[in-house]
């Protein structure tokens, strides 16, 4: 997991997005609408009757496909999929409540889940019939785009000790007592990736956190907080960026970490701050280039990795060798399948096809990448309808692979059929016929005059300011 990872839905911003997709969904009956309309002119019942809307994701478009229309769909290994799907299914099935925060899919997953868990595949055939007999595949993008964009994470594997010594001189800490997130408790399992946090000074006192800069030199030092001890500053800030790790202890055994909590500061890329000041070329940029020139600049790399002032607190995870890290949905990762997407958006467990090319067996290669992925996991970077992390896996070349991953690539996401945005679409009433040329001339429409002020509270550009406020 990257654990960098709306608006009011209620709000404008929201139909924004909405209508956009409403006339594709539209689009599919509305001949057919029209043609009956002509013939058998219906009556206006005011008010119009409450329907379900198609679907909507803040921000982004889609369109209705076929599963012959996605390129790669029939070719892949969907039975990898599908055993990533039934692992999201158990906490799906397990939650009796709605989710507060609902996004798009809501718990529509929940019927392909049940399904699933009655159905212990074990070809391929069986398993893309699954996926074709109770989904309907959308292409997706964000507002405006046609395609989507992807990185790379994995779990780094560094060398560390339970206890500090010459050698090992790094902390890695766990949640301070004294980190408050407002609405949250202060023991809560789970805290939210981004947004404000703050510490108590006194009794009632809040005040931001630490920022990184202040606990590298020592703020929370001697508190009892420290899970373990790393060689480097580096290897610490990549087990961060990553969101867990495996620590190679001195007798041989392994300890494994899991992100647990922030400080309330956005993170901010190192590489691109390297790529600003011209240090090294965009095209160039990688995760191994990042550690290559922060290990030939000591002084310069403890400067540049405080200009990110973002930092992770970590929990110990009981994992052993042979297990996956766990991603934020609470179940295992599967590398090449496993995804981390915009949490605000999305719900765990849904299925993207993901299409194009990735330089996967060197920097310069375009290895065709066509796979079906399950989103379990996500990240305060990971933001919009189509933007996704690859999961590798851990060890160094998982972490050269997805080092390298910035690119655009074409999503599909797999839709429960009982959100069927096409059906969904056929009834929404269609505007009325306009008014033919000689009755609009009886009503001339007038323009208000162009010096007349505009009232604020009337759609000016301060109300309009003031309805896309995010809360």
């Amino acid at each position: 997991m990257v654990p960098e990872a709306l608006t009011d839905t209620r709000g404008l911003g929201r139909y924004a997005g909405a209508f956009c997709v409403i006339a594709i969904a539209l689009s599919l009956g509305a001949f057919a609408a029209h043609a009956a309309r002509r013939h058998s002119p219906e009556t206006r019942h005011l008010p119009y009757p409450r329907l379900a809307w198609p679907l909507e994701i803040s921000g982004g478009q889609y369109a209705p496909l076929g599963w012959g229309d996605i390129a790669g769909w029939r070719e892949d290994d969907h039975l990898l999929a599908y055993q990533a799907f039934r692992a999201s299914c158990k906490p799906i099935a397990a939650q009796h409540e709605l989710p507060s925060d609902p996004k798009a899919l809501g718990i529509s997953l929940r019927d392909p889940c049940r399904a699933a868990k009655a159905l212990d595949l074990s070809d391929g055939a069986r398993a893309r019939a699954f996926f074709e007999e109770r989904f309907l595949p959308l292409r997706i993008s964000r507002l405006g785009e046609g395609d989507g964009f992807v990185t790379g994470y994995y779990e780094p594997v560094v060398e560390g000790s339970r206890t500090q010594s010459e050698i090992y001189t790094v902390p890695v800490y766990r949640r301070p007592s004294n980190l408050f997130v407002r609405g949250f408790k202060q023991g809560a399992a789970s805290l939210p990736n981004k947004g404000q946090v703050f510490r108590k000074i006194g009794r009632r006192k809040l005040v931001p956190y630490y920022d990184r800069a202040e606990i590298e030199a020592g703020a929370i030092a001697g508190r009892g907080l420290e899970i373990c001890w790393l060689k480097n500053q580096t290897d610490l800030l990549f087990s961060q960026i990553q969101g867990s790790a495996r620590v190679r202890l001195e007798d041989g055994s392994t300890l494994r970490i899991n992100y647990d909590a922030h400080n309330g500061y956005p993170y901010t890329a190192v590489g691109r701050i390297l790529i600003d000041r011209n240090i090294i070329p965009k095209d160039q940029m990688s995760m191994q280039k990042i550690r290559e020139w922060m290990e030939q600049n000591p002084d310069g790399a403890n400067e540049l990795r405080r200009q990110n002032r973002a930092f992770v607190f970590f929990r110990e995870v009981q994992l052993s060798d042979k297990d996956e890290a766990v991603g934020a949905q609470g179940v295992p990762l599967t590398p090449g399948r496993s995804i981390a997407v915009d949490k605000a958006l999305h719900v765990y467990g849904t299925p993207f096809f993901i299409e194009g090319e990735l330089p996967i067996l060197s920097e310069q290669s375009r290895t065709p990448f066509r796979r079906l992925m399950i989103a379990q996991d996500t990240g305060s970077a990971i933001v919009g309808p189509a933007r996704a992390d690859l999961y590798f896996g851990a060890g160094a070349e998982a972490g050269r692979v997805s080092g390298r991953l910035k690119h655009s690539m074409r999503f599909v996401m797999l839709v429960p059929k009982s959100l069927d945005p096409a059906a969904r679409g056929r009834k929404m009433p269609l505007p009325d016929a306009r008014p033919s040329e000689k009755i609009a001339k009886l009503f001339p429409q007038t323009d208000p005059p162009k010096d007349q002020p505009k009232d604020p509270n009337n759609g000016g550009p301060e109300a309009r300011r003031h309805r896309h406020h995010r809360r």
